[in-house]
């Protein structure tokens, strides 16, 4: 008979002061059946993360902890991500737990999936990813965006789940694996593939945000998808050496034309000699140029070693 796992849930939280209350509320309820259930023993624990919010979420934190013995709270010196304050969650407490969750504050990952994912974990599966199997609750542009960047990050080779986000399980060997990644620029739906070990997959619906905003607005998720982008594939930087081999080719073709109205008089004095360089070189040569930055602006990043987070308390 399989044993019961000791389950950390941990919640990245920004700003989330309008949904807090309600989440711990749906989660107690919820860790209540699984403890019934005899799928997680009774030191399981939800661990809220407080990435520098500016409203009183770390006040509901501190209030839910002393109301909830099976509540920790992590409150970090100042913003530093969601990406971060995941990390901060899982790393704070790696040897101490079977198995680790990470899901949003928000709850629109339906926590019903975890049963499943428990489940995958007994069968031998070490990484479980909560998989979403529907997106008729986006927008049109959303789901098409989403869906293309998925696409986009694939044919670049890197090795994401297709409509995978960060709601997955993890087991303690993982994490202890995944210690040994040490670098700043982080994209952990990238990362946990890499691993590799045995991974399985829970498909769930996405549900509706009953309280506050979204902390990922149009702006974050492309900055998001960039930095996913440049953080695991040199691609972009190979397709400056095709740009330029193509503006080659159109340059000499320029060349042709400008040389022939040379010839016909049709062009002033200074004409030709002016126009081949701003036409061509000086655009493409600033998108040269900015691409190979961003690499090395990343390197400068990773150099500099600076830590990921900084924990300010606990609770």
């Amino acid at each position: 008979m399989n044993q019961p796992a000791h389950l950390l849930l941990v919640l990245p939280c920004y700003n989330e002061e309008e949904i807090l209350q309600k989440t711990n509320q749906t989660l107690q309820a919820y860790f209540g059946e699984l403890l019934q259930a005899g799928l997680i023993g009774s030191e399981s624990k939800i661990c809220f993360v407080d990435d520098g919010s500016r409203d009183r979420t770390w006040a509901l934190i501190e209030t839910i902890c002393k109301e909830n013995t099976n509540a920790i709270g992590l409150k970090l010196s100042r913003n530093f991500g969601h990406q971060s304050a995941l990390l901060a969650g899982l790393e704070h407490h790696a040897g101490q737990f079977d198995c680790y969750i990470t899901i949003d504050a928000d709850l629109q990952d339906d926590i019903r999936a975890i049963e499943n994912m428990l489940l995958k974990n007994r069968e031998g599966a070490r990484i479980v990813y909560g998989v979403r199997d529907d997106r008729s609750t986006d927008s049109w542009f959303k789901r098409q965006t989403a869906e293309s960047f998925y696409g986009l990050m694939q044919n670049m080779g890197v090795p994401v789940v297709f409509n995978h986000a960060d709601f997955r399980l993890i087991d303690d060997r993982v994490l202890h694996e995944f210690q040994n990644y040490r670098e700043t620029n982080m994209f952990l739906r990238g990362m946990f593939p890499l691993i590799g070990f045995r991974s399985d997959k829970v498909f769930y619906k996405r549900l509706k945000r009953e309280a506050g905003q979204t902390k990922y607005p149009l702006s974050k998720m492309m900055l998001f998808a960039w930095n996913g982008i440049t953080s695991f594939s040199t691609t972009p930087m190979r397709m400056v050496l095709y740009f330029g081999l193509f503006n080659f080719f159109i340059s000499l073709l320029i060349l042709g034309y400008a040389v022939s109205a040379f010839f016909f008089k049709e062009t002033v004095p200074g004409w030709t000699s002016t126009l081949l360089p701003l036409t061509f070189f000086s655009g493409s040569n600033m998108v040269a140029v900015g691409l190979i930055g961003e690499y090395v602006g990343k390197i400068y990043e990773e150099v500099k070693a600076r830590p990921r987070f900084i924990i300010e308390k606990t609770v």
